[in-house]
């Protein structure tokens, strides 16, 4: 599909978006992993980072030399106690209180350590530590608790899409059921006791990768795609990302944890793969974290949790070499070891401003009730409209409508008193009729539809009284 130009007022929206996305926004961090023999110095990784703009980290040990260059930077850093390590951390709080002194206490707050993850992926282990995790993980929050750090530095622990007994649709989300007494109920309950997330890796190149004869490209790369509707709550979803973030919401929720935020530690898509991995290639891997970042850093949540903002750390610094496994493996980097980017997407908000994704667009919301408070049961072909979302707060939806009926350019003479969207009152379908004006004024165009999380786009009539939204200018 030819790509719309960018329209004019378009950067004044964007500045718009960046104040919105700066208040209201999720972040955007890195794994920087080192199964390699030819990476740089862990000196001039920061100095990469620094250059992108990277301010959020997460490593897969506790190496007493990337915590030193890591020191006086401002970049906040994810450590991690290893899987092999689970087991004395479970068994001995004396251990657990030594690898806090030694890994975490030596270093901080010079080196901004914000979190620890205990373990990785544990559920998939050969080495059953399963059972050590909880364990372990009170040990290491106790130790925190000695060195006063237990404020400053949560711990959780990375989970895989495997953990979960179904996925699809996203509101039947379940743990498997022999990890829930186990693992899940007490992991949950520690989580909310000290105010920490659970931690989630999730790639959805794997479930195209197996089912690309049912699953769109367009919907696993966040481009324009007529969306998947879940049968079980009327959510219409986007993106496979957010159907599988809210696959995990509803997981918490069944165990009666909705308030337990989250933190995705893991997602990507290879650069290149074997003959038999689809989807592995350098087009699709820019297209999936390039749309991710704008997806996470314009604001609003998934369909499920509207205002989960979501901190994404890509998967991963660099292309690793002596990662085990399919080539793909090897191939998540968004650098070569020579610090080459392997393609070119932003990773922060100012830049998005010049970031354009060279195939396809999609919508960066997460996605709407297909039937509604506010939107007919009728259909409406290929037409689409952009509406308010009530959930976004009166704050930002008066300061998107005020841009959309002032600097946008909207027409917003049908809202007026006396017109004839006048009624009914409200700032949510005031907000839908100004925001709609724009983005059909502006061709449909989807970056033109989400004023900072605020908005999303819908393919059924918006109903308000008797009005009527208009499908083009």
């Amino acid at each position: 599909m030819e790509r719309l130009p960018l329209p004019s007022s378009f950067f004044v929206l964007f500045l718009l978006l960046s104040v919105l996305a700066l208040a209201d926004g999720g972040s955007v961090g890195v794994n920087y992993g080192r199964v390699a023999n030819n990476l740089p110095s862990a000196s001039k990784v920061v100095q990469l980072l620094k250059s992108q703009g990277i301010e959020k980290v997460k490593i897969y040990d506790a190496d007493p030399s990337v915590l030193h260059a890591f020191a006086g930077t401002g970049i906040r850093l994810t450590v991690d106690l290893p899987n092999e390590l689970l087991f004395a951390a479970a068994r001995s709080l004396s251990y657990s209180l030594v690898w806090v002194q030694r890994n975490v206490a030596a270093y901080h707050p010079a080196t901004q350590i914000e979190a620890i993850a205990v373990g990785n992926e544990v559920f998939v282990d050969p080495h059953n530590t399963t059972k050590f995790l909880v364990p372990a993980m009170k040990n290491i929050h106790t130790a925190l608790v000695k060195y006063n750090l237990h404020n400053a530095i949560k711990i959780s622990s990375p989970i895989a899409l495997s953990a979960l007994q179904a996925s699809y649709p996203s509101s039947a989300g379940s743990f498997r059921p022999e990890l829930v007494e186990l693992v899940f109920k007490p992991m949950l309950e520690f989580l909310r006791q000290t105010g920490s997330f659970l931690m989630v890796n999730a790639y959805p190149f794997f479930a195209y990768e197996s089912n690309s004869d049912v699953i769109s490209l367009d919907y696993a790369l966040f481009r324009e795609n007529p969306g998947v509707v879940d049968a079980g709550n009327g959510l219409r979803y986007f993106s496979l990302f957010d159907a599988q973030i809210d696959a995990v919401f509803a997981a918490m929720s069944a165990l009666k944890y909705d308030d337990i935020k989250m933190v995705v530690t893991e997602t990507g898509w290879p650069s290149k793969g074997d003959e038999n991995e689809v989807g592995a290639s350098k087009d699709n891997a820019a297209a999936y974290n390039g749309n991710l970042v704008r997806r996470i850093l314009t604001g609003g949540g998934t369909p499920l949790r509207k205002q989960a903002d979501l901190t994404v750390y890509l998967f991963a610094l660099f292309n690793e070499n002596k990662k085990p496994g399919p080539s793909s493996e090897q191939n998540y980097g968004l650098f070569y070891p020579n610090e080459d980017k392997v393609y070119d997407i932003p990773f922060t908000v100012e830049g998005l401003k010049n970031y354009h994704d060279t195939g396809k667009s999609a919508p960066v919301s997460g996605g709407q009730r297909t039937v509604g408070r506010g939107v007919s049961k009728s259909t409406s072909g290929q037409n689409t409209w952009c509406v308010a979302s009530g959930e976004a707060g009166k704050e930002k939806l008066q300061t998107a409508l005020d841009f959309a009926c002032g600097e946008g350019g909207a027409d917003c003479r049908a809202i007026q008193p006396g017109s004839p969207c006048y009624d009914p009152n409200t700032l949510e379908a005031h907000a839908s009729y100004a925001f709609n004006s724009y983005y059909q004024k502006k061709g449909r165009a989807f970056w033109t539809c989400n004023f900072g999380g605020a908005a999303s786009i819908v393919s059924q009539p918006p109903k308000y009284g008797k009005c009527e939204f208009p499908t083009g200018y």
